[in-house]
């Protein structure tokens, strides 16, 4: 076992390879308390490519009274002009943020819903079908522009005003979204409430509804330590995508028992032990999380960046 390595142990039923979508730059630095620079922004997303990830989301495209540690979205993105062979989507909440990631040249959006009206309505003060409404022109016309568009589904698991979600009901919410055009769905553990039974119930539901695996990725936040055990749970249903977040970056800010992200360097130490091939570099991944955690002048929480710091 290399320094800094967990010993190889492959197991069956795993996809060889897992395609990691990092949401550090957008879902992580949205809910900074300070402004992080936009020259800072840029270099993460930067060390983020060279690390190995492939798909990097670097920003939104939401109104800037709404998400103001990402007003500086028309800054950045030109920022990234560089960044070959990584895709870079972005969030776009209505046309208008179509029309400035358009602007921008943005080859990859994503549009986020809610399986449940309470967030649908503190989230974006809509109807979980007025929502839909307002994204169909959206997905219509990213898709005829050619752009691959992503649709978030946030609080597939629980909902701290509604409590335990339906399956069912999140079924019916995600079929719809990918009705409109969506290429992928990500499924949201908004608050972290997930278990891996539940995991693979709504897994086999959105299958039996003609959701294929392929077009499904996981996002799970850990509030109570089980992010790992509900990726592995959907690793074994076939997933190939999952969210994470460099460092462990992180949470809702309309969810306030959330706690941060799924961090990066904790998923590719489970997957890099599993034998699954993500084609990230942990000790480059690492040494990112722990230079954006300097900026940010606290300690990165994700304990894999914190066990290989204490080794150096």
């Amino acid at each position: 076992m290399a320094e800094g390595l967990p010993m190889r142990v492959p197991a069956s039923g795993l996809p060889a390879r897992v395609r990691i979508h990092e949401v550090g730059p957008r879902d992580g630095l949205q809910n900074e308390k300070a402004i992080v620079p936009t020259e800072v922004k840029a270099e993460f997303v930067h060390r983020l490519a060279a690390a190995g990830l492939t798909t990097v989301e670097a920003t939104s495209f939401v109104h800037p009274r709404w998400v103001p540690q990402l007003a500086d979205a028309e800054q950045l993105f030109p920022l990234l002009d560089d960044i070959d062979g990584v895709s870079l989507p972005v969030l776009v909440p209505n046309e208008r943020g179509l029309d400035r990631a358009l602007a921008l040249g943005a080859r990859s959006i994503a549009v986020f819903g809610s399986a449940t009206e309470t967030f649908a309505r503190k989230n974006l003060n809509r109807s979980v079908a007025e929502s839909l409404a307002m994204f169909a022109p959206v997905i219509a016309r990213a898709r005829g522009e050619e752009l691959r568009v992503r649709g978030y589904l946030s609080m597939c698991f629980g909902d701290p005003w509604e409590g335990p979600v339906p399956i069912a009901q999140v079924v019916a919410v995600a079929q719809r979204l990918m009705d409109l055009g969506c290429d992928e769905l990500s499924l949201g553990d908004t608050i972290g409430v997930a278990t891996p039974g539940q995991v693979r119930a709504l897994l086999t539901a959105l299958g039996s509804d003609g959701v294929p695996v392929s077009a499904v990725g996981v996002h799970f936040h850990d509030t109570y330590g089980q992010a790992l055990a509900n990726t592995l749970s959907a690793l074994q249903h076939g997933v190939t995508t999952v969210d994470a977040s460099a460092g462990g970056l992180g949470g809702c800010p309309y969810a306030k028992s959330a706690t941060g992200n799924l961090a990066t360097e904790d998923l590719v130490w489970m997957l890099d032990g599993l034998g699954i091939d993500t084609g990230v570099d942990l000790g480059l991944l690492t040494a990112t999380s722990a230079w954006m955690a300097d900026r940010l002048g606290r300690p990165s929480p994700s304990r894999t960046v914190r066990a290989l710091s204490h080794k150096e």
